[in-house]
């Protein structure tokens, strides 16, 4: 796991005798923030234009890792795929795209283009097409349902029993944040005029932010004990979001 983080970029590393030491690179401490950023504040506010951002990319197909990690980067950047390598995005992603063409050295298999529909199609049949919201959709209700039990019952706790383990709500917040960082490597955060209405992720933003801070305290609490007694060799890195 290490190694191929390392060799990623993402991590540096450096030998100490029989030791390996890992620290962040600049490119893993960007990555990590943008992936806060994603998980704590989710945004499908932004203003639209009505315009899409078209990308199209012609690579050999012996060179299928390289298509692969394209594909990867541009889900990332919420782009949408139309297939034959063509994909979309709702905003002006034109400097993203620019820092990914020169990552994976492909100037000259990028084209791009700004571009509305000139038929028929609607906005709401071009997204069906290129992303699969309802299943989000869905996946967002499911994970508010389950949680809002664990955030009435955390409620519950910290009225009855200030003295509630520290651990469990450490080990409670642990698994909230591992499973609510899973939608940011799906979600493509469209423009709320492109949502359904409802919207499944801001019910389960909400559960996720009660919950997040109801935990915090005593999770924090418990952390900030295993590094007081913690011996005195060993590095306390930074704190626990």
């Amino acid at each position: 796991m290490l190694s191929r983080m390392a060799k990623k970029d993402w991590l540096s590393s450096e030998r100490r005798g029989k030791s390996s030491f890992y620290t962040l690179t600049d490119r893993g401490r960007d990555l990590l923030q943008e992936g806060q950023k994603r998980i704590y504040h989710p945004s499908w506010d932004q203003d639209w234009n009505g315009e899409w951002f078209v990308l199209a990319y012609s690579i050999p197909e012996g060179d299928r890792s390289l298509r692969d990690r394209l594909r990867d980067r541009l889900a990332w950047l919420g782009f949408g795929s139309m297939g034959n390598g063509l994909w979309i995005s709702p905003r002006d992603v034109e400097q993203d795209v620019h820092a990914l063409s020169a990552s994976l050295n492909l100037h000259n298999h990028l084209m791009c283009f700004q571009a509305r529909p000139v038929n028929d199609l609607t906005d709401g049949e071009l997204v069906s097409r290129c992303w699969d919201l309802e299943a989000l959709h869905h996946s967002y209700n499911d994970f508010a349902q389950r949680w809002r039990i664990a955030s009435d019952s955390a409620a519950a706790h910290t009225r009855a029993a200030r003295e509630e383990s520290d651990v469990r709500a450490f080990v409670l917040r642990f698994e909230l944040i591992h499973e609510f960082r899973r939608f940011p490597l799906k979600d493509p955060f469209l423009p709320r005029d492109l949502l359904p209405k409802p919207w499944g992720g801001d019910d389960a933003t909400d559960v996720f932010r009660d919950l997040h801070d109801r935990l915090m305290g005593p999770a924090d609490n418990w952390v900030s004990d295993v590094l007081r007694n913690a011996p005195p060799h060993i590095d306390q890195g930074p704190s626990v979001p």
